[in-house]
This record gives C-alpha cells, structure tokens and sequence, in this order.
C-alpha cells in the first residue's frame, strides 16, 4: 500500500545539505602521509615507455635512471630525518 501522506522521501542532499562540503574540508585540510611516494610519476613514466616500446628495457633505461635517482634521494632523506629525529 501507498503511502497517503503526499510526502516524497528526501535525498542524502537535503537531508544534509553540508556533507560533501565538510567532507571536502577534511580532505584538503590532510596532511600529507609519511608514506606518499613522490617518485610514483617516475614509476608510472618508466611503466608508460615500456608499454609503448613493447616492454623492450632498453628504450626506456632513461626512466629507470630518474625513478633510481628519485627513489634514491627520497630515501636518504628519509633516513637522514630518521636519523636527526
């Protein structure tokens, strides 16, 4: 049976108008983990050259030399901060 009232049921948005706002402050307001890699565009550059070079390592030697480089600074800095903590 149908309901007589004559009401709609409400949508999340109406019920809560604001939550995607405070949702949204929460996220930006994030600090950054410990655990980001900012030598993940290495990784996925280096993925994306051998892809398109039929996964031949030598076309992309470049990449892998930058995402070493990247990984390697990252890593002695983290350690260095370990280390002075």
């Amino acid at each position: 049976m149908a309901s007589q009232s004559g009401q709609q049921p409400q949508s999340a948005d109406q019920v809560h108008p604001n939550a995607w706002e405070h949702v949204e402050r929460k996220f930006t307001n994030k600090p950054a983990s410990e655990y980001f890699d900012p030598c993940q565009d290495y990784a996925d550059r280096s993925l994306k050259c051998m892809k398109r070079n039929g996964f031949d390592k030598e076309m992309c030697n470049d990449y892998f030399q930058a995402y070493r480089d990247c990984k390697k600074q990252w890593v002695s800095r983290n350690l260095l901060a370990l280390l002075l903590s």
